[in-house]
């Protein structure tokens, strides 16, 4: 667990350097609170199953940085919502624990969203920024 720890916490800071025209500076997960932490459980425990979603078009990405259940699975929309539940907590970690202000939000899940359309595996569901849904 230490390890995915502090892999996430690298993947964050990876990403802040790795996209500087979304933030003006050097922005990570400064501390990993008990919440974070959490919701950093959380999404490794669903990983290989919300993969397993991705691959079979029932999850997509969408383009908030988020995913999104696209064909009305009971068992893709409990995924997806306790993944979006634990994504918006880290995603708020680091607007607040890196001073973003009013827009961080925005700018964090946008930041995110091109991310995942980019690693998205050849056949998975992403929604460019326009909102039209396509597969890779």
């Amino acid at each position: 667990m230490k390890r995915f720890v502090m892999f996430m916490t690298a993947l964050f800071t990876f990403l802040t350097l790795a996209y500087p025209a979304a933030f003006a500076g050097k922005y990570d997960l400064k501390s990993i609170t008990p919440e974070v932490n959490r919701a950093l459980k959380g999404r490794q425990a669903r990983y290989a199953q919300l993969q397993d979603m991705k691959r079979s078009g029932l999850v997509g990405e969408n383009n908030k940085g988020f995913t999104a259940s696209l064909k009305g699975d009971p068992a893709a929309e409990t995924i997806v919502a306790a993944e979006n539940r634990d994504r918006r907590v880290i995603y708020q970690a680091l607007v607040d624990q890196n001073s973003l202000g009013p827009s961080g939000m925005m700018d964090v899940q946008r930041v995110f969203a091109e991310v995942q359309r980019e690693k998205a595996a050849p056949g998975e569901k992403i929604q460019g920024p326009s909102g039209s849904w396509e597969t890779k």
